[in-house]
């Protein structure tokens, strides 16, 4: 498919509000359709021999709108993250665990965890702020999120031209591919475009 391939995908999908409001929904209501897309991305990932991919769940900041909305972004992390148990991953949520608006189901996966049987890396950003993750270099001289690998790639469904605080540190290098369909619009042709793009960029890491 391309002279080179990501081992790290990072995934930002975007666009569910505006997906419910195009579709006469409250704006609530569009997170439910973003789980069926990542499924689907996570085996295409599979077969095309990813190593390692991370979605954006939702952040700190996230926390601020209408409680509606942070109860269903919530309640679609918790349903997510069940649906990849079934998989097939080396598992890892990670985010302000401490905080009230994280999830409490997902405390079990907050280390990294072999799930039916192991295998793709994926990591489920929730709750997360780069603030809070770049935090823990003060104690410990690494971030919270020391256990993700860099980024190769990172994909943003949606068409904002943002990186929303993703991973600070493992971004440093990342390729920005930008999607303009709305993330419950997920086609997989979208994931094969992106990794075509990927394969014609010069990749120098800074050399």
């Amino acid at each position: 498919m391309s002279k080179h391939r990501p081992e790290h995908i990072g995934i930002i999908p975007d666009g569910n509000r505006r997906w419910a409001a195009a579709h006469s929904m409250e704006k609530q209501d569009g997170y439910e359709f973003g789980l069926k897309p990542g499924l689907k991305l996570l085996q295409r990932a599979k077969e095309y021999g990813i190593k390692e991919i991370t979605y954006y769940g939702f952040t700190v900041d996230n926390c601020k709108r209408p409680r509606e909305q942070v109860q269903a972004f919530k309640k679609a992390c918790v349903k997510a993250v069940d649906m990849l148990t079934k998989e097939g991953a080396d598992l890892l949520v990670i985010g302000d665990s401490k905080s009230k608006s994280f999830p409490e189901e997902l405390l079990p996966y907050t280390t990294r965890t072999p799930v039916h049987g192991g295998g793709i890396r994926v990591n489920i950003l929730v709750n997360y702020g780069w603030k809070w993750d770049l935090s823990h270099m003060k104690e410990e001289g690494r971030p919270f999120s020391w256990d993700i690998s860099r980024i190769d790639l990172i994909i943003r469904w949606g068409g904002m031209r943002r990186l929303s605080g993703f991973l600070p540190i493992q971004s440093v290098y990342s390729d920005f591919y930008v999607e303009e369909h709305l993330w419950p619009d997920y086609e997989d042709k979208d994931f094969f475009n992106a990794l075509e793009w990927y394969g014609r960029q010069d990749i120098t890491l800074g050399g």
